[in-house]
């Protein structure tokens, strides 16, 4: 669509026969300067204005919520027609040797069959048994890394468009889990520890998703924080951190992101297994936040028929162990009313009505695989955080090179991802040394090693101009990790650097790593797991064709014992119960409440460039609240880029609430950021909104969310431990 163009468009409405009945032209469509979608009706003559995500993939016809009594009606009157086995077999999945991931059709009453795929990372296993090749983008840690919303509705365009040239319906994704514990082997799966950074991401991606005619699946359900004893654990969680740090993203993904179906997890929360707790499931989801989509189980994560299928959970994945011939059964005995089996089927039936799933079969394209990688390349280059660059050792001159060593056990081959059901086969890869050697020139020699051989490593060092050394770990799913590097990746690093004073090195993790070598090398680089376009993406950035601009989206602590969540009793937990005793001191709250020493804080990375910060204006610096009434503030700062390169630089806006001994709060939070591209001397002006949620707290005598009189102080800087300005705002009671 271009901008300010009109489109007429046609409603339709399906008939219970299977016909569909046209009706005549009765509004327009546009796009207007800021891509978004207008409907203007000719009942109203007002323009109403609808995001991209309502919309199916590049036809008017998607403008499908103007329909949602229709799709309900038309949902409704198709369960009517369903004998109760045939319900019951739409109530879970189907496998056998051709199928893994599938509900199966009813061809007597055009049912269509819906295909689900992972996708965490990219289109990961699907439907087919032999698992397709797709973009392996970046891991999300990386994506979070960037700190950019823009990009991060790109990624899910990519993933949902390759989704649906596979002909998958459903895509599981985003993983919005909080990273309590870095040791969690999914961490490289999700966005990092703060709630509303995941959030932000989260939303964005779910558009791009969403936007391309796939239903995104959010996920886990609650609190899967950890992979040790996932399928068993009970988390006991406050609800203040509940409400504070675990359910946001959830939250966001449902009012802000209109996600349209949610995973619930494999643990216990307070007690109660995720897949029959019907506080969190029937309750808070689709009660208190208005949920319309519908939830499925995480596979085999169902404990139970009855409660179950009570507490809200709509689709059993994989097999029908509880969702089958119990299920049935339980429905014959009038344990479960037939109702409730209605309302499961509804909820995803017109959730597939509205994606075009009924009446447009998806059909298999080829996946454009250089247009898909050239998004892989930019998100990678976006992500990776520049750690340390004393002396300038970065960016790498070609030039002045003769001779580059390069080392380590994550040096020959692409890391395109973590293990686990997020896994994707790449379409292609660009390996690291590939990626150096292209980027080098044919003038500069470029020497490999594993670094099995310590010796022959500092050998090689001590003859090279320049010294690489790609050092990293293999998350995935089923098993947390150490935050030590394995094998002698850190005896590596300290024995080139040794040898060779000018060593790099680039770090391939899912998570954060403890660096004993810390203060001998000059240079650090963290990839994460970049994905098929490695090579290329690590070249951009070492030579300096891309100003590296990402930002750590979890802290890096110096040593285990600094984490909030250090005990035995808090993780992994003691005699299957793990007690989340840290409360809302998640992350960085934890280390700035006890003021630890960071090895790299929250929000943390460097440039090639340097910014300068100034004029902090806070409008108005003074509210008035009366029962918690909206409030909306404008926090205004001019950036200035003050060095020789053109970059970005991530403004970072945390507050910190006022705090007492019933209700302490950590020193600042992050509310609010942007990302800011500046040419070498340009300043540019930023505004941060602050809303009343952005002041308010959870209070857990009244259960709900309450602003408090008091001074909330504003923080503006370039990481949660670098706080260029600061103001105050008052916020006192409404008269």
């Amino acid at each position: 669509m271009q901008p300010n163009r009109y489109f007429f468009f046609r409603c339709r409405r399906a008939l219970p026969d299977g016909g569909v009945k046209h009706f005549p032209p009765r509004g327009r469509l546009r796009q207007n300067s800021r891509r978004r979608i207008i409907l203007k009706t000719v009942s109203s003559g007002g323009w109403r204005r609808w995001t991209p995500a309502l919309l199916l993939a590049g036809t008017v016809a998607g403008a499908t919520a103007l329909h949602a009594k229709d799709w309900e009606a038309r949902a409704r009157a198709l369960v009517g027609q369903m004998t109760l086995q045939e319900k019951i077999e739409e109530l879970h999945g189907f496998r056998d040797r051709a199928h893994q991931r599938y509900v199966p059709p009813i061809p007597r009453l055009h049912v269509p069959g819906l295909r689900i795929a992972n996708g965490p990372a990219g289109v990961g296993p699907a439907d087919d048994i032999h698992q397709k090749p797709a973009t392996a983008l970046p891991a999300p840690i990386s994506l979070a890394a960037s700190w950019d919303v823009r990009l991060a509705q790109r990624y899910g365009v990519v993933i949902g468009r390759e989704a649906r040239d596979l002909t998958d319906g459903l895509l599981e994704g985003p993983d919005v889990n909080i990273a309590r514990v870095p040791q969690n082997g999914r961490t490289f799966e999700a966005f990092g520890e703060d709630p509303y950074l995941v959030s932000q991401m989260a939303v964005a991606e779910i558009q791009g998703i969403q936007g391309q005619g796939v239903i995104a699946n959010v996920k886990h359900y609650l609190a899967n924080n950890q992979e040790t004893d996932r399928f068993t654990v009970n988390e006991i969680v406050g609800e203040r951190a509940l409400r504070e740090i675990y359910l946001p993203a959830f939250e966001a993904s449902v009012k802000k992101g209109r996600v349209a179906s949610i995973m619930a997890a494999y643990p216990k929360v307070n007690g109660a297994y995720c897949c029959q707790n019907a506080e969190f499931l029937d309750q808070v989801l689709k009660k208190e936040w208005g949920f319309q989509g519908f939830v499925t189980s995480d596979f085999g994560a169902v404990h139970s028929t009855v409660p179950s299928a009570l507490a809200g959970l709509d689709l059993e994945m994989p097999t029908g162990k509880y969702f089958g011939s119990a299920l049935e059964a339980a429905v014959k005995s009038g344990q479960v009313p037939m109702s409730v089996i209605d309302d499961k089927l509804v909820r995803r039936f017109r959730t597939m009505m509205q994606f075009g799933l009924f009446d447009h079969p998806l059909q298999p394209k080829p996946i454009p695989a250089r247009k898909d990688g050239k998004e892989a390349l930019r998100i990678a280059e976006e992500g990776m955080v520049l750690l340390k660059n004393a002396g300038d050792e970065l960016p790498l001159d070609p030039a002045k090179l003769h001779r580059i060593a390069i080392f380590g056990p994550y040096a020959a081959k692409a890391m395109t991802g973590g293990g686990g059901s997020s896994h994707v086969v790449p379409l292609y890869t660009v390996d690291p040394v590939a990626g150096i050697e292209r980027r080098a020139g044919a003038k500069v020699k470029t020497d490999l090693a594993d670094g099995k051989d310590i010796d022959q490593a500092v050998a090689l060092a001590k003859s090279a101009d320049v010294a690489i050394v790609m050092v990293g770990d293999r998350e995935t799913e089923g098993h947390d990790h150490p935050l030590t590097l394995a094998g002698n990746q850190d005896q590596l690093v300290e024995a080139v650097a040794a040898a060779n004073p000018h060593t790099v090195v680039v770090l391939r993790t899912g998570s954060a790593a403890l660096m004993p070598w810390l203060d001998k090398v000059p240079a650090i680089l963290e990839a994460w797991y970049p994905g098929e376009e490695d090579g290329h993406a690590v070249a951009a950035v070492l030579f300096g064709d891309v100003n590296p601009s990402g930002k750590l989206p979890l802290t890096f602590p110096k040593q285990l014992g600094d984490l909030p969540a250090h005990t035995p009793e808090q993780y992994p937990g003691v005699d299957g119960v793990a007690h989340y005793s840290e409360g809302i001191f998640v992350g960085y709250r934890h280390i700035d409440a006890r003021d630890i020493e960071p090895l790299f804080p929250f929000g943390y990375g460097l440039s090639y460039t340097t910014f300068d910060y100034k004029n902090l204006r806070i409008v108005p610096s003074h509210v008035s609240l009366a029962d918690d009434s909206k409030a909306a503030v404008a926090v205004d700062l001019q950036i200035t880029n003050t060095g020789k390169r053109a970059g970005e630089e991530v403004v970072e806006l945390y507050v910190g609430l006022p705090s007492t001994p019933a209700i302490p709060q950590p020193p600042r939070q992050l509310k609010a950021f942007a990302k800011v591209s500046l040419k070498p001397g340009q300043t540019r002006r930023v505004r941060l909104r602050l809303d009343a949620h952005s002041l308010a707290c959870w209070n857990t005598a009244a259960h709900r969310w309450n602003i408090l009189p008091g001074t909330y102080h504003i923080m503006a800087g370039a990481s949660s431990r670098d706080i260029r300005l600061q103001g105050d705002l008052a916020v006192g009671p409404g008269t």
